[in-house]
């Protein structure tokens, strides 16, 4: 015996590796240094597009609103320390990887927990979406060719992500370690060496775009003024985009979890505070612009670099490496930032499926002790997002931030319900008093959270705001559907008191449609499970077809009658299944059993050619009550160079020997002629 790797096997081993045994799923989880880069990417390559986003809505009110940044920017800065202060919290109360779904089904009941798991899943998808398609634009930036392709770059890009997550947890953390410590590391290098160049050594940086002029359309006081500022503090909230996965996470950290968690989240608070901070000053400084092309004209020939593009060229000027580094890792940055969704995706799509609100699939874990379906679920469902939108990370972009602060608002509203619970029955005055607290940073947290949301759906709410709110309302719609299907199939098998009423007997029926080997193993078959009553059923379609069945079956002396059925349609699934149900009508309290020969291919083709009328016959007699349905396989030689794959992609070699099929009558050596007329699977 020796084993054989299919080329289809060899293939996925190539793409995702070779298993891994359930016993080892503890190898898969994270220690900080890899969880940071694995679920704090999202979050901190949003850095990279909000400060395009604040200056983008700025500048519709002309030049002058670009003074607002930096308090824009700030206003960000303290909802995120506060909802980073808040999710500590939520990391260790619920270390369990349910993150807000968990907190709000717990303290706020099943339907808030839907709402939030629907927000949710719209963000991971939106994230995917949004985080490689702003990747690409920053690579255009530097290479005109991805900017005229950007959507067959995005949908390449998720591709290459959807492979390395199939593979597993750590090595797509180790993979992606790298490049997000890099960009960490020129962001940081880039605001140091422009604030040190501008305050330290005097020098006058001026961005690229700093020459343009950007007018002022229209008079913008009293409200509008509100309303725009408002709706740019809207568009810089989606810096907090992210934030919230590291919760859904907790499982795959090591050992404490919950300690782990929270202390990664703080490295991830702190880390994308100076980031954003330190890019929307220095864009001040060096009097960057990035405009809104649909309310202003740019110069002719002038293409409109990113912020992190500009910074770099203004901050590092002709040297050219320090330019690339930055260009490169904010790229890589902005498409591995949909890891964190990768990773927060699929255990909340188990989590789900395990309460029953989605498919079971969805719960079972792949080769690689990932979450496969999940997985290839988000990827298919980011790409059609991307073609859709073009892979434009402002149009994406308006459908984003919704879905995040639902899920903040809720989750810290369940938060608070948790902790008047637990001090109703605590009274430990020290653990009062750290409960205390808890409640308190959970309530600012809520007012905080719940205060942008409103802000976020009333600015942006035309701009793309209601596509995500539908689709959030079709997912909770979708899942409460499949709870409900699930609940009604669990009570319709539960068992009862009453008990089952044994058939009186068994009739078995052999479908013949040629008096060949496989229609003697399922006459065989079909004798060896001693049924009380055995007939062969064929079809009448051709006359001088059935005749010569019915010579060659008494020529060959078989001990069971032919039962011919007439068929003046030429049809052979009605005639067989008007057939059984006339044997059930006369004994309404006997099974009938009826095996039913098939082949057994190596070859994709041959399903073309064979068992179609098998499967027709099957599909429809599953649907009658007191029917059992038994395929009797026949291995044709295609078959034998086809095994049964083994769980590591390999197969077990034929064995080649005689072989003596029990229970099948002596045939001669040459077969009968084949009949044209179908009634099984040995059809043609």
């Amino acid at each position: 015996m020796f084993l054989v790797a299919t080329p289809a096997s060899l293939l996925k081993r190539a793409l995702i590796g070779r298993p891994f045994r359930s016993d080892r799923m503890q190898h898969t989880l994270l220690p900080k240094r890899i969880a940071l880069p694995v679920f704090a990417s999202d979050a901190l390559s949003s850095v990279a597009y909000a400060p395009d986003e604040i200056l983008l809505t700025l500048s519709v009110g002309g030049a002058s609103f670009y003074a607002y940044s930096p308090w824009i920017a700030l206003g960000v800065v303290a909802v995120m320390l506060t909802v980073v202060a808040s999710y500590r919290q939520n990391v260790h109360a619920y270390p369990s990887g349910g993150g807000d779904y968990e907190v709000a089904t717990v303290n706020l009941g099943p339907k808030f927990g839907l709402v939030v798991a629907s927000a949710l899943m719209v963000d991971y998808v939106l994230t995917v979406a949004v985080s490689v398609s702003s990747g690409v634009e920053n690579l255009g930036s530097a290479w005109p060719f991805a900017a005229h392709h950007q959507v067959e770059f995005a949908v390449g890009v998720i591709i290459v992500l959807t492979a390395m997550n199939l593979r597993g947890i750590r090595e797509a953390g180790t993979a992606f370690a790298v490049p997000t410590y890099a960009f960490m590391g020129s962001i940081l290098l880039m605001v140091g060496v422009g604030l040190f160049r501008i305050f330290a050594l005097g020098d006058h940086l001026r961005a690229e775009s700093a020459g343009i002029v950007v007018h002022q359309t229209h008079s913008i006081a009293g409200l509008a003024l509100t309303f725009l500022l408002v709706r740019t503090f809207a568009s810089g909230c989606t810096a907090l985009t992210g934030v919230e996965a590291i919760s859904n996470g907790v499982p795959a950290f090591e050992k404490p979890k919950s300690k782990n968690a929270a202390t990664t989240l703080l490295l991830l608070g702190t880390l994308a505070i100076t980031m954003l901070m330190g890019i929307v000053v220095l864009a001040r400084l060096t009097g960057l612009k990035i405009v809104d092309t649909a309310t202003q004209a740019l110069p002719a020939g002038y293409q409109q670099k990113t912020v992190p593009a500009q910074l770099a060229h203004a901050v590092f000027g002709s040297f050219t490496p320090a330019f690339i580094l930055v260009i490169a890792t904010t790229t890589l940055i902005l498409a591995l930032a949909a890891n964190t969704a990768f990773n927060g995706f699929p255990v909340l799509g188990a989590i789900l499926a395990q309460d029953r609100y989605l498919p079971r699939q969805l719960h079972t874990r792949g080769d690689r002790l990932a979450f496969s379906n999940g997985i290839l679920f988000l990827a298919t469902f980011a790409i059609i997002l991307i073609v859709a939108f073009d892979a434009q990370s402002t149009r994406l972009i308006q459908l984003y931030i919704v879905g995040v602060f639902v899920s903040f608002t809720l989750s810290q509203t369940g938060m608070l319900r948790h902790w008047n619970r637990q001090l109703r029955v605590e009274r430990d005055p020290a653990a009062r008093r750290r409960m205390l607290r808890s409640r308190t940073i959970n309530g600012i947290g809520l007012a905080m959270t719940g205060f942008v949301l409103v802000l976020v759906v009333v600015t942006k709410f035309l701009a793309g705001a209601w596509i995500s709110i539908a689709l959030m309302a079709v997912i909770f719609f979708t899942m409460l559907a499949i709870r409900k299907h699930y609940d009604h199939v669990a009570k319709e098998l539960t068992p009862t008191d009453e008990r089952q009423m044994l058939p009186a007997r068994n009739q078995a029926v052999v479908l013949v449609s040629k008096v060949h080997l496989p229609t003697l193993r399922a006459l065989a078959y079909a004798q060896g499970t001693r049924p009380d009553t055995l007939t062969a059923v064929t079809v009448n379609v051709d006359d001088a077809d059935t005749r010569a069945i019915e010579a060659d079956w008494e020529a060959r002396g078989l001990p069971v009658s032919l039962t011919v059925v007439d068929s003046p349609y030429r049809e052979i699934t009605r005639p067989i299944i008007d057939y059984v149900k006339s044997l059930r009508r006369e004994s309404p309290r006997d099974v009938v059993t009826v095996f039913i020969p098939e082949y057994v291919v190596g070859k994709w083709w041959e399903h073309l050619l064979h068992n179609q009328s098998a499967l027709r016959l099957k599909a429809r007699l599953l649907f009658e009550p007191g029917v059992m349905v038994v395929s009797v396989p026949w291995q044709l030689e295609s078959s034998q160079s086809k095994d049964l794959s083994r769980l590591d992609g390999t197969r077990t070699a034929p064995v080649r020997g005689p072989r003596a099929d029990i229970g099948t009558p002596p045939v001669p050596a040459q077969p009968s002629p084949a009949a044209p007329n179908e009634v099984a699977a040995t059809a043609e």
